[in-house]
């Protein structure tokens, strides 16, 4: 976890956006909500913003102000995600930036060969696993959406494949509300009944509207049952600039929250006090290719804005940084995940996710994670600042040295030398002989075998027996449940 903008002592801070320019984005976005509306697909949803006072016409919905004040009043800006050892805790919270993986990658890189190929069952275990070996990674997720099992239980297996494999916190995603269902069981052996999941919940729920000012059936739905069962909701999305929203950043902006505002408007309404958090990833469109360009400057500068629109709100929010257009391990790579990793630790985001993704969200990478944990580590660094007291400025000490002497020695300079200095684990920092002399191993031979060195030796604490036994016949249930609904009906 990364402290931006600690109020003990000046740290580093990043701001695009004035108060004033906030609420000028702020109050357009209710004119937009109020006189363009959002389109809504869920029944629930929109019965609960009708009865609140909104204007519907079929499925477009014009959410007056004060629907959306009262919602961001009753939003906890703070809360927490647990992991299930309880040792480990995300305080939510705006400028407590925590880093972990994203989801659904359709491709990914094998560990073992470097192969590009299909994701598949076992990927997100892995993925776990890396994330709970790693220092500078706050929570899993599956870097993987794999299909060689029923289709629909995909995020299923997912869950427990991490749930195997971390005590981390863990952020989940779900297409059905069956499959949420079976989740939230799966959960719940392990917390071991529902007033302890409901005290420290051990998983949030991850949904995307899927285009801004629309939001579907499934994603609502999923969304109104989380925050009736006490699950963390976060909700994310676009715009992809000049695509989906006009060439301009405010105008990005104003649909985005346009989108997430109305989102926690429903969820608000259906239990009062639910925790959530809106995020955003306003991609600036490749203007070759029409795809969104996760590598672009203008990605991490328009998640900034929407960081200090959100904390001018008062809402938590999720960014996202080491997400590379690159489609391997190379200094495009390397450029585009540490400038986004810096900007996302300077903005506060309070969730920052896709840490390991390739090629536009498309490839998962444990070794691009690997990194990315690196630059975490440089950026945690830069974020403590410099303290400046008594004891660090060291008066006397260089009173007592004088002139041309060293510290090196020193008892009371040398116990300062762990707080203050940042020691890499990757990269090399060794003279050109004693670097030739180990092997003259680039990066990406250096990331490979810190890899393979987690996978072989890391254990995580595993789940108990019963747990397992429970979680597998939770498994077999949906099975059972997904085969009878898909039968043909006989003759």
């Amino acid at each position: 976890m990364i402290l931006a903008n600690s109020s003990d002592h000046q740290t580093p801070q990043f701001r695009v956006l004035s108060d004033t320019q906030c609420r000028e984005l702020f109050n357009a976005t209710l004119e937009c909500l109020k006189r363009v509306g959002v389109r809504i697909q869920n029944e629930e949803g929109k019965a609960l913003l009708v009865a609140a006072g909104a204007d519907m016409e079929g499925d477009q919905v014009r959410i007056p102000a004060h629907i959306i004040q009262d919602a961001i009043a009753s939003t906890p800006r703070t809360f927490s995600i647990w992991g299930r050892d309880y040792q480990h805790e995300i305080r939510v919270a705006p400028d407590r930036v925590h880093f972990g993986p994203g989801p659904s990658c359709t491709y990914f890189t094998d560990p073992l060969t470097g192969e590009h190929r299909r994701a598949k069952k076992g990927d997100a275990g892995l993925t776990a696993l890396v994330c709970d070996a790693l220092p500078n990674i706050d929570y899993a997720m599956g870097l993987s959406l794999f299909d060689d099992v029923t289709a629909v239980l995909s995020p299923v297996y997912e869950f427990a494949e991490m749930l195997a494999n971390t005590t981390k916190p863990i952020i989940a995603w779900a297409n059905t509300t069956d499959t949420l269902i079976d989740i939230y069981k799966i959960a719940l052996s392990a917390a071991g009944n529902e007033t302890a999941l409901k005290r420290k919940p051990i998983f949030a729920f991850f949904t995307t509207y899927e285009s801004p000012l629309r939001l579907a059936h499934g994603p609502v739905s999923n969304m109104l049952w989380s925050a009736e069962h006490n699950v963390p909701v976060i909700c994310l999305g676009g715009p992809t600039v000049g695509l989906e929203s006009p060439f301009s950043g405010a105008s990005a902006l104003v649909m985005h929250l346009a989108s997430v505002l109305a989102a926690l408007a429903m969820v608000q309404l259906k239990k009062r006090g639910a925790p959530m958090v809106i995020g955003g990833v306003p991609s600036m469109m490749d203007l070759r290719t029409a795809r969104p360009a996760y590598g672009s400057p203008e990605m991490s500068l328009h998640s900034a804005a929407a960081v200090d629109i959100s904390r001018y709100l008062g809402i938590p929010f999720m960014g996202t940084a080491g997400a590379s257009e690159s489609k391997a391990i190379d200094a495009q790579a390397g450029a585009e995940g540490a400038l986004q990793v810096l900007m996302s630790a300077l903005s506060g985001a309070s969730l920052v996710h896709d840490v390991g993704f390739l090629d536009c969200a498309d490839i998962g990478s444990l070794s691009y994670l690997i990194l990315t944990d690196e630059l975490i580590g440089m950026a945690a660094r830069i974020m403590r600042g410099v303290q400046v007291n008594s004891e660090t400025i060291m008066l006397d000490l260089l009173e007592k040295i004088g002139p041309e002497g060293n510290f090196i020695s020193e008892p009371r300079s040398v116990a300062m030398c762990r707080t203050e200095a940042w020691v890499p684990t990757i990269f090399d920092r060794n003279p050109y002989a004693q670097w030739e002399k180990k092997g003259s191993k680039t990066t990406d031979r250096v990331l490979e075998d810190k890899l393979k060195k987690i996978l072989n030796n890391h254990k995580p604490v595993p789940l108990a027996d019963p747990v397992t036994e429970e979680i597998s016949n939770i498994l077999a249930q949906a099975e059972n449940r997904e085969m009878t609904h898909n039968a043909i009906p006989s003759i």
